[in-house]
């Protein structure tokens, strides 16, 4: 696997606090951008904030089934792809915590890195509204960019062909993850959020909250909101195929 230059992460458990933006260029043209954050947290020692945040093996990856966590998951899902997740490799996640008992989170990204903070191993992990999954092994350059075959139905309106330009970056003043679906040497559709990491102190988390009510609730009702428009636009719906568990572990 290729890897980027050392990275030098910021403080964790952060708040990464700023926008996802949605550019679908066909077969209809249709953006948005709403404000938006995400946590970045490490999951050898995940935050907990009463009622407000919460990471749970059940919502990422194998459920946590076979025991380890979300890191004994994810060790399993990079050791049956040829990658072994050393320990005292130091594990990332950007994700949505569960807030109110409610999550939604449509792309969590891990990042596994050496102690000198050498890039091991990206896994991003995409969630539909059907309660299914899919974790992909990236496999990035030393700008943190790499391409994937798109092997999963998220979106009623895109089938599962295609494939993933990702773009990612990692630093103590700025998180970005940039994905783009390309289709015959056409790029149909670019997914985007950037934000500002903040240290996830107590004041932090209230205010974070404070300013973006119900954050994973809105993300919900905004993934729908949108599907709705796209259904009135005539934008023909794709047959949905079964999806195995495999693909997460």
């Amino acid at each position: 696997m290729s890897v980027e230059a050392a990275i030098v992460a910021p403080t964790v458990p952060s708040l990464v606090v700023g926008t996802v933006s949605h550019s679908r260029r066909a077969p209809v043209q249709r953006s948005f951008e709403h404000a938006h954050y995400q946590w970045l947290v490490d999951v050898d020692d995940l935050p907990r904030v009463p009622l407000l945040a919460r990471f749970d093996a059940r919502d990422h990856l194998d459920g946590g089934r076979r025991g380890g966590g979300i890191r004994g998951d994810l060790a399993r899902f990079l050791r049956a792809r040829g990658v072994e997740l050393e320990p005292d490799d130091r594990v990332l996640m950007l994700a949505h915590a569960r807030t109110l008992g409610h999550v939604f989170d449509p792309l969590t990204v891990f990042w596994c890195l050496r102690p000198d903070g050498e890039v091991r191993a990206v896994v991003f992990e995409v969630h539909n509204t059907y309660g299914e999954r899919h974790a992909y092994l990236l496999d990035t350059d030393e700008r943190g960019r790499g391409s994937v075959d798109k092997a999963f139905y998220v979106s009623p309106f895109n089938d599962t062909s295609g494939r993933y330009e990702v773009a990612l970056r990692l630093d103590p003043d700025l998180v970005r993850v940039s994905v783009a679906l390309e289709r015959d040497h056409r790029r149909v559709f670019t997914a985007v959020t950037t934000g500002t990491p903040v240290p996830a102190t107590t004041r932090t988390v209230l205010r974070t909250f404070r300013r973006h009510l119900f954050m994973t609730h809105r993300v919900s009702a905004l993934i729908r909101y949108h599907g709705i428009k796209l259904w009135l636009a005539k934008l023909p719906v794709q047959p949905r195929p079964p999806h195995s568990q495999e693909a997460v572990r």
